[in-house]
């Protein structure tokens, strides 16, 4: 099995940090403009997230048949799409984060429409990037020091946009200014980031002259899903880890500036909190090599539940809450990082089981269950702030403070521990049958 180079792992990894400079920025300001300075109302906003991520969801399987139709080429399968969808992403970022609607209804459309677009530049960037660590290696343990190498770059780019993204757009004085040009420059870096994956990593792996390649129907979607333990359980655990996670980067804006009372402690608690979280994923390899993928995940988890759960019912306070806090994301980290070891496994187990290698088809599937948690965080952010009696750039009500502090410290304690069980009982995929599934497919091909 190809060993890889730092230099390899670095550029896959940079791939994830240049996505976070875009993703990020929908998941963590975007309700915010529209909240707050498009002056959409916040249940309004809510479901703009939900029905635009339904749409995107429905988006990566149709990526993945045409990533999964086509034959490598001189640049290998992925790379070309994902660096080329990378531009047009960054584009798509900046649109985003402007609105010329005068009415409500036209507010609302153009940022339907912009939105949905987003999706489908971000479906055809992230599914092949996805699928790319399937085909650079095979080997357990490089393949868990590529997740490793990618949630460091996921996180070094949540760090530094949570950091520096809000104080930039403020240098403007205008937000309607300010919030697109920053997407512009963090759009230039995501490019950048990009380019030096596709130019930098190979891909190496290809299924054997025998493997079919059926064509990709309807029907051989929910084939692939329903004959695919390994890659259901991720689907269901994803819907709820990731559901927390989001939950978690979006309302945290709304904490600093209504519960701490400063939105301007915002950089600072992520920039501690989320800088803590890499030293999580630098130790993920070191966890998987003891104690496996799935008890390092399970621990993960179970170790950002009771963070949140003690942060929720202690009283508010900077200290406690930012160190808690970082606890939380330290331990969701872990699975996070190792969630994509399990992706690039659930490829290889799906051929070893039905006899068909489909990389980019399997990848989107997963994808979509991301897409489906990130419609339920919007929903919950919108929506909740919404029931909560959330009022935009006003004081809030005892309540309203007591329902923000819920739905950033309460849910997610509740989803990772359900992620957990998931995990725990379900997913059936050792290290050690991978290995033996592996030679057995090696087998196949000699």
């Amino acid at each position: 099995m190809k060993k890889l180079t730092l230099k390899e792992k670095i550029s896959y990894g940079l791939g994830d940090f240049g996505n976070g400079f875009m993703f990020d920025l929908g998941q963590s300001y975007l309700l915010k403009f529209y909240t707050d300075v498009v002056k959409i109302a916040p249940g309004a906003a809510g479901g703009i997230f939900f029905f635009t991520k339904i749409f995107d969801a429905f988006m990566d399987p149709i990526a993945g048949t045409v990533i999964d139709s086509r034959k490598p080429g001189k640049h290998g399968k992925f790379r070309p799409i994902m660096f080329v969808s990378s531009i047009i992403l960054a584009i798509l970022t900046v649109i985003t984060f402007t609105n010329p609607g005068k009415t409500a209804t036209s507010k609302l459309l153009f940022a339907y429409i912009t939105y949905m677009i987003w999706g489908l530049g971000y479906s055809f960037t992230n599914v092949p990037y996805g699928s790319l660590g399937s085909v650079i290696t095979q080997d357990v343990q490089e393949r868990t020091s590529l997740a490793a190498f990618r949630q460091v770059g996921s996180s070094g780019a949540l760090l530094i946009t949570s950091v520096i993204f809000m104080p930039l757009v403020l240098m403007f004085g205008n937000p309607r200014i300010g919030f697109p040009v920053v997407a512009a420059i963090m759009g230039l870096v995501g490019i950048v980031s990009f380019y030096m994956t596709y130019k930098n990593t190979r891909e190496v792996v290809t299924p054997a002259e025998n493997v079919k390649r059926e064509k990709i129907t309807p029907k051989s979607i929910v084939v692939t899903v329903f004959t695919n333990r390994a890659l259901l359980t991720l689907i269901l655990m994803t819907i709820f880890s990731i559901s927390a996670y989001n939950i978690r980067s979006s309302l945290i804006v709304y904490y600093c500036q209504y519960n701490l009372g400063n939105v301007s402690l915002l950089p600072y608690i992520n920039f501690f909190t989320i800088g803590c979280a890499v030293l999580g994923v630098i130790a993920m390899p070191k966890l998987v090599s003891k104690f496996g993928k799935k008890r390092t995940a399970i621990i993960g988890f179970l170790v950002s539940v009771v963070a949140d759960s003690i942060n929720f019912l202690l009283p508010g306070n900077i200290y406690t809450f930012t160190i808690l806090l970082a606890i939380g994301f330290i331990g969701i980290s872990i699975p996070n990082g190792i969630t994509w070891a399990f992706v690039s496994d659930s490829i290889d187990y799906g051929e070893w089981r039905t006899g068909t290698r489909r990389e980019g088809i399997t990848y989107s599937v997963f994808n979509f269950s991301r897409k489906l948690a990130q419609s339920i965080a919007g929903l919950l952010s919108g929506w909740g702030l919404g029931f909560v009696g959330y009022v935009a750039n006003k004081k809030q009500s005892a309540e309203t403070l007591l329902g923000i502090k819920s739905l950033l410290m309460a849910y997610p304690a509740v989803a990772l521990l359900v992620a957990a069980i998931i995990v725990a009982f379900l997913y059936n995929l050792s290290d050690k049958k991978y290995n033996e599934m592996i030679k057995e497919l090696e087998a196949r091909k000699a």
